[in-house]
C-alpha cells in the first residue's frame, strides 16, 4: 500500500489513493483537479523516501469533491459577577478532496 504525507494549509496529512479528506479552502470548482507539491514523505513497495524537507519530484493529485463550510465553532466569553457574556460563532471554509494518485 502506497501512502504519502503532504502539507497544505499549515497542517500535515497522511494520505493514500482513494482517501477523502477535508482540507482548508483550495481554489477550484467541484470536479476539477488539484495537486499537492509539498510532499514530505512517500512510502510503498519500493521503500520509503523522506524529504529534506520535501521529496524531489513527488506530487499527489486529488479531485475536488465539494466546497463547503466546517461545523460551527462557538466562542463563549463569560465575566463572572458582572452579568456580562459574549457569544460568537464561526464556520471555516473547507474543501473536500479525494486522492486520485501518488507519483514519486
Amino acid at each position: 500500500m502506497t501512502y504519502a504525507v503532504i502539507k497544505t494549509g499549515g497542517r500535515q496529512y497522511r494520505v493514500s489513493e482513494g482517501d477523502v479528506l477535508d482540507v482548508p479552502r483550495l481554489q477550484g470548482e467541484e470536479g476539477s483537479e488539484s495537486s499537492f507539491d509539498q510532499v514530505l514523505m512517500v512510502a510503498g513497495e519500493g521503500g520509503t523516501r523522506i524529504g529534506t524537507p520535501l521529496v524531489d519530484g513527488a506530487t499527489v493529485t486529488a479531485e475536488v469533491v465539494a466546497q463547503k463550510r466546517a461545523p460551527k465553532v462557538t466562542a463563549f466569553k463569560f465575566r463572572r459577577r458582572k452579568g456580562s457574556s459574549t457569544t460568537k460563532g464561526h464556520k471555516q471554509p473547507i474543501t473536500r478532496v479525494k486522492i486520485t494518485s501518488i507519483a514519486g
